[in-house]
């Protein structure tokens, strides 16, 4: 009887205290470790910004435009642009050596500035991309994914002869194993993590490269007729010009992500800036002659029909071998969900660390040094994304606030060059790029409302107030259910996982 109760308050003493890890040695010391050389900081990159939409429908811009020749310059510049916002990352990266990207930064130059607005912005970036953005990117991602992993083998598995319901359950079914197998990855190792994301990186860039030669041999042979027409037909409508761009960027979406996972890469200083200079250009190269060699077999009109471009225009050129295009877009989407969901779990790690998320996030397993609650929720999150099935709508409500972010992100460069004067700088931003930044996210941010109002920015309003619901009590006054201790001792017994050190592990 009285090892029971001993046994029993324990557990009460444990439910209220977090388990601590290893304290025998600093060798041993819980964290983030940096595991992440520069090759790995390149694919994190490559990971996130070539997704599936180069491969399936790069076509807003053309439409947009107006012409071939306007439509490669609008790729070509949105390739600067980005470029641009990435050195502005990488400045803020030096002199915030935190995960998290755009939260991190704005928790450091706005977090100090009022005790309750001051954390405001960070936990709203925060609670967008952690609870709706990226997971339901994840999610659509991996459906995509599904969707073009079984085309090879469509005919071998019959699946053309079965009805929509059927083929819609087996893809959702192959989707959840993908996403089962991608959570798994992400928790069980960053060097799995790395090893993976370095291999499907380079089938990325293969398969562009394949469209590439497909188009450079189609120009060979005297294919020039669609090229020709140059900028013929180029709109002169500001708005729709505007339009192009808007689409153009959001394909080049992901140029943060290496400083997303800043405290796990090598010699961050000097590989988050390289990384970027190795990545972004690589990445609009790509692009511009995959929509080149688009361009040069399919005309206008196909382009605007066809269901996935790239497969298009593999069955036109690749003709047996055109298998290699759906290959290519579900190797292209696996790795990208498996970046995206790496980089938020970060999110979420230091955003626990600061009571923006549950405490439970910033937690790491004791052997394997990744954050498993946090990756676990994110699963759970996606998985629960594709359970509801349309969710397009709801990545579009979001992802305008991308670029919201990333120009408060600027504007907090701005203020701790005077802030953080004194801190040592690497690398240093010529002052006109932040500003060319700040105003590319206002354009970005306001021009979807103005070209497209819709009632789908009022959820946006409705989700951001949702959040500062929750901020209220359960951030600024710290309210905690009661049942939070025991269910963190559950947790942290389930998955092993205990707090982590405030500074990652070299």
């Amino acid at each position: 009887m009285e090892r029971k109760r001993s046994e029993r308050e324990m557990e009460d003493v444990a439910a209220q205290e977090p388990l601590k890890g290893p304290e025998d040695g600093k060798d041993k010391a819980v964290g983030l470790k940096r595991e992440m050389g520069l090759l790995a900081a390149v694919n994190i990159i490559i990971g996130v910004m070539i997704g599936s939409g180069i491969f399936v429908s790069p076509t807003a811009a053309l439409k947009y435009s107006g012409s071939v020749g306007m439509c490669l310059v609008v790729w070509s510049v949105c390739g600067v642009i980005s470029l641009i916002g990435a050195l502005c990352f990488a400045e803020l990266g030096t002199v915030v050596p935190r995960s998290g990207a755009d939260y991190a930064y704005l928790l450091e130059s706005f977090g100090r500035l009022h005790k309750f607005w001051g954390p405001l912005p960070a936990f709203i970036c925060s609670w967008i991309y952690v609870v709706v953005l990226r997971p339901a990117e994840v999610a659509v991602i991996v459906l995509t994914f599904s969707e073009y992993s079984i085309q090879p083998f469509a005919n071998m598995l019959g699946l053309n002869e079965m009805n929509v319901e059927d083929q819609e359950m087996i893809i959702k079914l192959i989707a959840f194993l993908g996403l089962g197998i991608i959570t798994y990855i992400n928790m069980m190792s960053v060097k799995l993590y790395v090893h993976i994301n370095n291999i499907f990186g380079f089938c990325k860039v293969i398969a562009c490269l394949i469209v590439i030669g497909g188009g450079i041999y189609e120009l060979s042979i005297g294919n020039t007729k669609n090229l020709t027409s140059g900028f013929q037909g180029t709109t002169t409508n500001p708005g729709f010009i505007a339009l192009a761009f808007y689409n153009g960027l959001w394909a080049y979406d992901g140029w943060s992500s290496v400083t997303t996972v800043t405290e796990e890469i090598k010699a961050p200083e000097k590989n988050i800036l390289r990384s970027i200079v190795i990545a972004v250009p690589i990445i609009t190269g790509l692009y511009v002659f995959m929509n080149m060699a688009y361009m040069t077999v399919l005309s206008a009109d196909e382009m605007m029909t066809a269901p996935a471009v790239a497969v298009a225009f593999g069955n036109r050129v690749l003709g047996p071998f055109s298998f290699v295009i759906p290959l290519g877009v579900a190797l292209a989407t696996f790795g990208c969900a498996l970046s995206i969901q790496f980089g938020v779990t970060r999110l979420c790690f230091v955003a626990g660390q600061e009571g923006h998320m549950l405490k439970l996030t910033s937690y790491i397993h004791v052997r394997r040094f990744t954050p498993g609650p946090a990756v676990v929720m994110q699963g759970v999150i996606a998985f629960l994304f594709m359970l509801v099935g349309n969710i397009g709508e709801l990545i579009e409500f979001a992802s305008f606030l991308i670029w919201f972010f990333y120009g408060c992100a600027t504007v907090a460069l701005l203020i701790m060059r005077k802030t953080h004067a004194n801190v040592h700088r690497p690398y240093k931003v010529p002052l006109i790029l932040p500003f060319i930044t700040l105003a590319v996210s206002i354009f970005l941010s306001v021009m979807p409302m103005i070209a497209d109002p819709s009632l789908k920015y009022l959820f946006a309003v409705a989700f951001i107030l949702m959040g500062v619901a929750v901020y209220v009590p359960f951030v600024y006054y710290k309210k905690k259910p009661k049942m939070m201790g025991k269910f963190t001792y559950i947790i942290q017994m389930l998955f092993e996982a205990v707090p982590s050190e405030n500074e990652s592990v070299d």
